[in-house]
């Protein structure tokens, strides 16, 4: 069976769906990556987010992402963040899934993630090129990028 796809505004989320796409977070960030860091950081409720998440046929999120909305310099950007997958879950396409759902959404935006550098050829091949030099959040190396927005004249 597929695992099905959602998608909600940040203000249309029911607790427990949020708890979940939360929990899921912290045990690939936190525990998995044995990464003490702030994830609850004030961004998951904001008007102009959006979470996507895969369900499993029990209904269990075992995918998930968060698209945000920016305005540097009263420009419209999306961010997009906080993309895992369940452990087991890995190596089924899901977080492409996930990617080509939020990248649907974006349009002809431009879209920014700070991408774990191991990771840079699979954003890559979602259109996103390296836009800056390595750095360490949290103690994991990391590479800003991004997915340049449709050129209009």
């Amino acid at each position: 069976m597929t695992a099905a796809l959602r998608r909600s505004w940040a203000k249309d989320l029911d607790a427990a769906t949020l708890y979940e796409l939360l929990k899921l977070r912290v045990e690939v960030f936190v525990v998995e990556q044995a990464c003490p860091y702030p994830e609850l950081d004030g961004r998951d409720l904001l008007a102009e987010t959006r979470h996507f998440w895969l369900e499993g046929a029990d209904g269990q999120v075992i995918s998930t992402l968060r698209l945000m909305e920016e305005h540097p310099g009263g420009e419209k950007v999306f961010r997009i963040g906080r993309v895992c997958t369940k452990r087991a879950d890995r190596g089924h396409g899901h977080t492409a899934r996930l990617m080509q759902a939020a990248i649907a959404e974006v349009g002809n935006y431009p879209c920014r993630i700070d991408a774990q550098t191991y990771l840079q050829d699979m954003y890559g091949a979602h259109g996103f090129v390296r836009d800056g030099d390595e750095y360490l959040e949290d103690g994991i190396p990391h590479v800003p990028m991004i997915r340049p927005g449709a050129v209009t004249l």
